[in-house]
């Protein structure tokens, strides 16, 4: 049996990260939707108590307030929960930052299936999809401490929108041996392999790495791919994956239409088509856990590993 793996929560890293640059940096601020606790920021408002704003629950407003901010020289950071921040502000998104290139940085805390028993109301499945459509916002999905820590510090030193998700569920590193962690628009390849490739962003990064292993004892060579950055796309590669290996699999905690099994296709179909496998989530969630749901989506190291298997068999 395999030791278990020390586990993190991006949350504590995200906000501890946040406090080091706003120790460093007097501009930095952080702008919310009475969300200090879900979004783990307590110590940073008691530390810095005139620089962060709640706005309380007015998710149109936090955006606008953040870009105002940004206009008058700061560097917002805007923590809320990411269905409400996505779902409830997109118009501003649009408008206040992304058409205008403003210095916002939109922090999607919690998202995907975090909130489980919530239901459906309280998913961030969309999110990708809708931040996808429009033009020319970087997305950053980080898998584990090391990249949640380097993804915050790009952020904060670009100049410029960015949406990063935030995620709620513990998970295991999977950056080790890698330096830099997080490399802006550039996917890691973490598991190298000849037969299949499996790209995987945030949650399910550990996952598809275990469905490696469990690949490897059947004699199949798979390829493991930290998509860190969903737009723009690493097309290199991307299209490396599509020619070296035989089939790919994308797995994400967000609906695949326009997410990110949507964007591989439509570079993979337009540039070397191969089988491929989506996996992710494109119905409404019935209630339960967190962990249930990923199961019943079929969002394990098992399931992937069977469609891989399958993929394998009938692709080729």
């Amino acid at each position: 049996m395999s030791e278990k793996l020390e586990e993190f929560d991006n949350r504590i890293i995200f906000a501890k990260t946040l406090i080091a640059l706003a120790s460093e940096n007097p501009k930095i601020v952080v702008v919310c939707n009475d969300s200090v606790g879900s979004s783990n920021l307590t110590e940073f408002r008691d530390l810095f108590p005139d620089r962060l704003i709640d706005v309380g629950i007015a998710e149109q407003n936090m955006v606008g307030v953040a870009a105002g901010l940004a206009n008058a020289g700061f560097t917002p950071f805007v923590c809320a929960a990411a269905p409400f921040l996505t779902g409830r502000a997109l118009e501003q998104i649009k408008a206040d930052v992304v058409y205008t290139r403003t210095n916002v940085k939109l922090c999607g805390m919690s998202p995907g299936i975090s909130y489980g028993e919530l239901g459906p109301t309280h998913h961030s499945i969309e999110d990708i999809a809708w931040m996808r459509a429009l033009d020319s916002l970087p997305i950053v999905l980080p898998a584990d401490e090391a990249q949640t820590e380097g993804a915050v510090r790009w952020a904060a030193n670009t100049n410029g929108p960015v949406f990063m998700r935030i995620g709620r569920f513990k998970v295991p590193s999977v950056s080790q041996g890698q330096s830099p962690a997080f490399i802006p628009n550039k996917a890691m390849r973490i598991v190298d392999g000849i037969d299949i490739s499996i790209i995987a962003t945030g949650t399910l990064v550990s996952r598809a790495v275990a469905a490696a292993e469990q690949l490897k004892a059947d004699g199949i060579s798979a390829r493991v791919i930290n998509l860190s950055t969903v737009s723009p796309l690493d097309t290199a590669e991307i299209l490396a994956a599509a020619k070296e290996t035989k089939a790919l699999i994308t797995a994400e905690e967000s609906v695949t239409r326009g997410g990110v099994g949507g964007a591989i296709a439509e570079f993979v179909v337009q540039n070397h088509p191969i089988p491929m496998k989506l996996m992710g989530i494109d119905s409404f969630a019935p209630t339960g856990s967190a962990s249930y749901l990923l199961e019943h989506f079929g969002l394990t190291a098992d399931a992937i590993a069977a469609a891989a298997r399958e993929l394998l068999k009938n692709g080729r």
